[in-house]
């Protein structure tokens, strides 16, 4: 019932501003709209950090709402990290836990994202922050090995997930449903260190829904010098979860704990058996 009212609510929505854009009025009106939607900041709270995000839809105020109670492990995975180390943020989206880990923690970060719909607020969200000299936006995917291939969407949202490089799977192993993609150039840790000259990473934090096996593999010179890496893996997804496992444990790590929020055991989520993984040097 809830799905029929938002797809009525939508179509409603496309019929009127498709007829309002056959007129003067109704084009500035929509590019108005527009404009201020995208002015809209949020303020957020935690451990004493106060914080403000470009919230221009639902989906990126749901992002604010629960801040602190959708991935609480990854907040304190960050303020353990030392004043001052150099993080990657991989699958960085609008940029929360690259601009936290930058305030809090006064980290240097580089910032791996690439998609077209989350790159503007990720912007906007390290401005608002004042920390465009600690962030650096590196708009890339990074995969197993240096190619141009296909960014697969599953949504057009800003600050939309569940979206892949290169493979057509999904976060869980499945087909991707996409509804959008184009081209870009993706290439392997290795060669942001090498060919870019971005420095070697203390930290690494991963979440890109589906290939950070790959990536990791592309990337094992580079894991093999982090302090800790905290990475999102499905259990369910038998080939990621083997593969990362083999990989970090390759590269000297041990598994210090996996964990996801209340918020995703109270819930019916698919996401059930998705956790993030904290590994750390001995």
């Amino acid at each position: 019932m809830k799905s029929k009212i938002i797809s009525m609510v939508k179509y409603v929505l496309q019929t009127i501003v498709h007829i309002s854009n056959k007129t003067k009025i109704g084009q500035h009106l929509h590019t108005e709209m527009v404009n201020k939607a995208m002015q809209q900041v949020s303020d957020v709270s935690h451990n004493g950090l106060k914080l403000k995000f470009s919230t221009p839809t639902f989906l990126n105020q749901f992002r604010i709402r629960t801040f602190s109670s959708k991935e609480p492990e990854t907040l304190e995975w960050i303020d353990s990290i030392p004043e001052g180390a150099k993080l990657w943020d991989v699958g960085a989206n609008v940029g929360l836990y690259s601009v936290y880990a930058a305030k809090k923690r006064n980290c240097k970060v580089w910032a791996f994202e690439p998609s077209v719909f989350n790159l503007e607020l990720l912007a906007r969200n390290i401005f608002l922050n004042e920390v465009t000299n600690q962030v650096c936006i590196v708009p890339l995917a990074l995969s197993d090995s240096l190619q141009f291939s296909q960014m697969h969407m599953s949504s057009t949202d800003w600050g939309g997930a569940l979206s892949t490089f290169s493979h057509d799977i999904g976060w869980d192993g499945k087909p991707i449903h996409q509804v959008f993609e184009y081209q870009i150039p993706g290439i392997t840790m290795v060669d942001a260190l090498n060919r870019l000259e971005i420095p070697q990473p203390d930290y690494i934090k991963m979440d890109v829904d589906g290939i950070e096996h790959l990536i990791l593999q592309g990337g094992l010179p580079v894991i093999e010098k982090v302090k800790s890496v905290l990475v999102e893996v499905n259990d369910d997804f038998q080939e990621q979860a083997e593969k990362c496992n083999s990989l970090l444990c390759q590269a000297g790590l041990f598994l210090k704990e996996k964990r996801h929020s209340e918020m995703i055991d109270n819930s019916k989520s698919v996401f059930q058996n998705t956790y993030n993984q904290i590994w750390m040097r001995p």
